[in-house]
């Protein structure tokens, strides 16, 4: 057994942050941050582009909340809205204050990009490389903290449940394969997202969905999983799941969408062109790739100042360099792929769930500042801001805390054998197919009532085995992602209405 005051699962840039806040608050308390990878290793590392906030004259907080609104297509919470885009511009000075840097322009101002939907200039970037700078700089104050212990290569396995109230999480050590109950006062989900659900994602290797799902296990309400954001402009590699993202600041600096034969064809879809929003961006590329038949569109920068093309995105100009693509000349081949969950864990203002004592934070949840469709760089914002008011109210909330002396129930796991690890394997691959082909950027009731047939039928082969063998990590994720994709087909079934990244043929 071991116990902590504060227990975060995550360590994202929503994590870290509320973990910094509470060790910096209570020296005298326990914090463990329960991650499953390396410390660095979360989707905050592989954001490029940045983080929206209002900063200059020419800017203001309505015209964001226009922009959150117009982009979430009527599902947007307006007090929501106002709350993350308000409280801002002081969480992203805190982000500075802890050592992270960000680009500025001549006139040492931070320098501001422009993403689609964004009716200003308001994106905050550190070169194409933003959520690996954040990281680098939470990770070495975290190293500052005494009171702080991070536990890496450590996978959640289930919440520690009684009574309807959270008492922390069972952990694998994943080095010796052991089970261990971390016992809390407040326990903290930061997990991150769901990609490897799908076939094509821009998504870690880690992002099974693993907060979202131990939640749904013990009663947590669970919404608006049918919105799943799609990339437009992912790079095109025929033989690669998980791949890599070509920032849409790229189109905000210029580029311009073309199909094999070289149309521009975005103006077809909306006035807004290459910058409109990546729900509309993204259908448009799949209704043009429907047509033509072809595995992809391609992304033009070639008319562009290659020498500042290259001090902006020098990470996205090598990696099509390596993919021997010479961006001065070349057209870079992209397609959509899923990036970013809408929905998640239903939490409320102060970042509670329905269950006492259990938070959420970041892109594991469902706030209501998306609505149907995220604003491009708005979700570091609601990591942020969120990771804030999750600190403000537990830490109002320890004043009057009493630890209640409750029995926790014995972790139950089969002795047999090691789970058959092919078997594993190519349930998962047969999962991300399935998602991409039936439950992706244009779904239809008759192909998501078969995908909830045949998730069903995996689910019960995999209670069967781990009824009999010995499960490992490779087990409990895909575990977790059979219960994400559930609940993302059960919900697109239950949706009537064409919404934001939502689009049902019947």
């Amino acid at each position: 057994m071991s116990t902590a005051n504060y227990l975060i699962v995550g360590s994202g840039i929503a994590g870290l942050s509320l973990a910094l806040k509470l060790a910096e608050q209570f020296p005298e308390h326990k914090i463990a941050l329960v991650t499953k990878s390396n410390a660095d290793e979360s989707n905050t590392k592989y954001a490029q582009g940045g983080i929206a906030v209002v900063q200059n004259s020419e800017d203001d907080f309505k015209k964001h909340i226009e922009d959150t609104l117009r982009c979430g297509d009527g599902l947007c919470e307006a007090t929501v809205v106002e709350k993350v885009i308000t409280e801002g511009p002081k969480c992203l000075q805190e982000l500075i204050d802890w050592g992270a840097q960000f680009d500025l322009n001549a006139q040492g101002d931070l320098d501001l990009g422009l993403e689609g939907g964004h009716s200003e200039n308001r994106v905050v970037h550190h070169k194409d490389q933003t959520g690996r700078e954040i990281e680098r700089a939470l990770l070495f104050q975290m190293q500052q903290k005494t009171n702080l212990k991070l536990y890496d290569f450590h996978l959640a396995l289930d919440l520690i449940v009684v009574d309807n109230q959270c008492f922390g999480v069972y952990v694998l050590n994943e080095k010796s394969n052991q089970v261990i109950p971390f016992e809390s006062d407040f326990t903290i989900l930061a997990t991150g997202g769901i990609g490897q659900v799908y076939g094509h994602t821009t998504n870690p290797s880690i992002a099974t969905g693993d907060g979202i799902a131990m939640a749904f296990r013990a009663g947590a309400h669970i919404a608006h999983m049918e919105f799943i954001q799609f990339h437009p402009t992912a790079l095109y590699q025929k033989e690669r799941a998980s791949t890599f993202l070509i920032s849409e600041a790229v189109r905000g600096f210029g580029a311009r969408l073309r199909t094999k034969n070289g149309t521009l064809f975005m103006t077809q879809y909306d006035s807004r062109g290459d910058m409109a929003s990546r729900d509309i961006v993204s259908q448009s590329i799949e209704k043009e790739l429907k047509k033509s038949g072809e595995p992809s569109v391609y992304l033009d920068c070639t008319h562009l100042n290659m020498p500042d093309f290259i001090a902006h995105f020098p990470m996205i100009y090598n990696n099509c360099k390596a993919m021997h693509i010479a961006v001065e000349k070349d057209w870079i081949p992209v397609l959509p792929a899923q990036h970013y969950l809408c929905g998640g864990i239903a939490i409320n203002l102060h970042g509670q769930t329905n269950l006492k004592n259990l938070f959420a934070c970041g892109e594991c949840t469902h706030t209501g500042l998306h609505g149907a469709n995220r604003l491009a760089s708005n979700s570091l914002l609601e990591a942020l801001v969120y990771a804030n008011s999750i600190f403000k109210f537990i830490a109002n909330a320890t004043h009057h805390y009493e630890r209640l002396s409750v029995t926790i129930p014995q972790w139950k796991s089969a002795r047999g054998t090691q789970v058959n690890a092919a078997r594993i394997t190519t349930i998962k691959t047969d999962l991300q197919s399935l998602m991409q082909q039936k439950v992706g950027i244009v779904r239809n009731n008759f192909d998501l009532n078969q995908a909830q047939k045949q998730v069903a039928t995996w689910q019960q082969e995999l209670a069967k085995l781990e009824s009999q063998h010995q499960p490992n990590k490779a087990f409990y994720e895909l575990k977790n992602m059979l219960n994400v994709a559930w609940l993302i087909i059960k919900q697109s079934i239950e949706r009537k209405e064409n919404r934001g990244g939502f689009f049902k043929e019947n």
